[in-house]
């Protein structure tokens, strides 16, 4: 090809494609300046000292400063703050929102909690408002604003804390609630050597909290529980006092229940075991099996202690001339513990006929 042909060619190439290629710029232009346009207004609201407990509430201003419809796809909090609604859709030129909530309960001193913006904005497809505050406790509790337990139920224990005041007026308890009919709590004015040194503000009451939990009606489980505590003071009127832990039962029972399901009398599976073990890390020794009633005809039931402290075996044992049928009713089991000094212990089963017994050796 000589060089005149290819430069006739290629000018001829560049004629064709020059619109096409014009029309691609007006379009992606086009497309650019319809794009929507994420605009904060305030992207961080700063409450300033507040005191601990109160709830903070804020709606952030988005703006669509673009030429096509804002979507916001999720909003997503980091830990300790939660989004109660936020406009899905706004349209160019509009003013949406996203209202954020932050209960500063459970926070002392600066928190800066943010919530996560993802919208179709390509320019910005994620944004972030935060809520910033510095927390200040004018009702706090010493050693801790909560007790613990590990106890065994039946049990009583008492722990102390020491309800203190930052405020200027002075500070006062109007009142306790306690969750629960277990959960005692005596309130006591601290004077003389009761009274913590350098603990709130200087020549404040303070006062001494002896929670007591326990007793034959505690429930066995975790603990979870708040003490309401009710102030005077005009910043913190409410104070919490969490109880918690985990109450355990006395002594465990494994299994809670036998099936000896279909069985002959000469099976090896014809003799079951029972154990009781005490949960009384410290003297499991209190703990016994004084008798065991079997209530099942057929079924014989004896105890012996083992050799570890607080431990029995319950044996059961299908007699050699027990008649064939279904087994159906429950072993008694007495014990030294005055939280629950009877077990029962369902017991079911079927015993075989000597035709059926003999039927299934013979398949063995």
């Amino acid at each position: 090809m000589t060089k005149r042909l290819f430069a006739t060619t290629l000018a001829l190439a560049l004629t064709l494609t020059a619109p096409f290629a014009v029309a691609q710029d007006k379009k992606a232009s086009t497309e650019t300046a319809k794009a929507p346009r994420l605009t904060l207004t305030e992207p961080i609201k700063d409450f300033g000292t507040v005191p601990k407990g109160q709830k903070l509430d804020w709606s952030f201003e988005v703006k669509n400063t673009g030429t096509s419809d804002l979507e916001i796809l999720a909003a997503k909090p980091a830990c300790g703050c939660t989004v109660a609604d936020f406009d899905k859709v706004i349209k160019p030129g509009q003013t949406g929102k996203v209202s954020a909530h932050v209960d500063t309960t459970n926070f002392a001193g600066p928190i800066s909690k943010a919530v996560t913006l993802e919208t179709n904005d390509a320019s910005a497809p994620t944004a972030q408002i935060t809520i910033t505050a510095i927390v200040k406790p004018y009702v706090e509790a010493y050693p801790a604003g909560y007790v613990r337990f590990n106890m065994l139920q039946g049990d009583v224990e008492k722990q102390t804390v020491t309800i203190y005041s930052e405020d200027e007026e002075p500070f006062e308890i109007v009142k306790v609630e306690a969750p629960q009919e277990w959960i005692n709590v005596d309130v006591k004015k601290a004077e003389g050597a009761d009274i913590v040194p350098k603990l709130g503000r200087a020549g404040q009451a303070q006062y001494k909290l002896n929670v007591t939990v326990g007793g034959p009606d505690a429930k066995i489980g975790p603990l979870a529980e708040k003490i309401r505590v009710v102030t005077n003071s005009k910043h913190q009127p409410e104070y919490f006092v969490s109880v918690s832990g985990v109450v355990r039962p006395t002594y465990r029972v494994e299994p809670t229940g036998v099936n000896f399901g279909e069985i002959a009398p000469s099976d090896t599976a014809a003799t079951r075991t029972i154990m009781l073990r005490s949960n009384d890390l410290k003297t499991p020794e209190k703990f016994s099996v004084t008798k065991v009633e079997s209530g099942v005809a057929g079924v014989s039931a004896a105890v012996k202690p083992t050799d570890k402290k607080g431990e029995y075996e319950v044996t059961l044992q299908i007699a050699p001339n027990a008649k064939p049928g279904v087994l159906d009713g429950s072993v008694l089991i007495h014990t030294s513990d005055s939280v629950k000094p009877l077990v029962t212990i369902p017991i079911k089963g079927t015993i075989k006929t000597a035709e059926t017994a003999a039927a299934s050796g013979a398949t063995k």
